[in-house]
């Protein structure tokens, strides 16, 4: 019987695995992401030295395309905003399988960082990220497993801060407050070449 590091261990192999098959750079340690929203463009830098296992799983969904025609399904001004699980129809797309937890990685919900979301039990993060719109410190680690920072916008804030302003109310068929009343969509997520700078 494997324990759970063994598993963990494999499933980050795997992992590297498909990443290597989608012409995936495994030696850029800082890997960035652009996200073509219908309000404007936020590009992201991924800390693979400190975060690998929730990297890797990220830019599996972004390279096999799985965050195209998203939505942001979750807003909370002053708090988060949340997405890349659900469609315009508001149907929930497919997941892979959880992930381990490294919100113990050091990286802190601080303001403009991207982190996982997940279930109130610790590994359960799978597709589904936010951004914190502020310093967001009882998201990070203390008697209990918190939600695993991944990376930081490096640009489009304003994007973020203007996403962040959009009408929410009370959605039927989620079932839950903080959803847009306009859908504000995730049109394409592109893993940018390295010497990319260019945004």
């Amino acid at each position: 019987m494997l324990n759970h590091y063994t598993k963990f261990l494999l499933l980050s192999a795997l992992l590297c695995l498909t990443l290597s098959s989608h012409a995936v750079d495994p030696t850029n340690i800082y890997p960035k992401v652009k996200l073509d929203t219908s309000m404007g463009t936020i590009v992201v830098e991924l800390d693979r030295v400190k975060a690998p296992i929730t990297v890797d799983n990220f830019l599996t969904y972004v390279v096999k395309g799985e965050y195209n025609n998203t939505i942001f399904h979750r807003i909370i001004d002053d708090f988060i905003v949340q997405g890349g699980g659900y469609d315009h129809k508001f149907e929930a797309k497919k997941t892979g399988k959880a992930i381990f937890n490294e919100s113990g990685n050091g990286l802190r919900n601080e303001m403009g960082t991207i982190a996982m979301a997940k279930e109130n039990r610790p590994h359960t993060a799978n597709r589904q990220f936010f951004f914190n719109l502020v310093d967001n410190s009882s998201l990070d680690p203390g008697r209990n497993w918190g939600y695993a920072v991944f990376g930081n916008i490096v640009h489009g804030e304003e994007v973020l801060k203007a996403i962040a302003k959009v009408p929410t109310d009370f959605n039927d068929t989620l079932g839950w407050n903080d959803v847009p009343i306009k859908p504000v969509t995730i049109i394409k997520a592109t893993l940018l070449p390295a010497d990319d700078n260019n945004y």
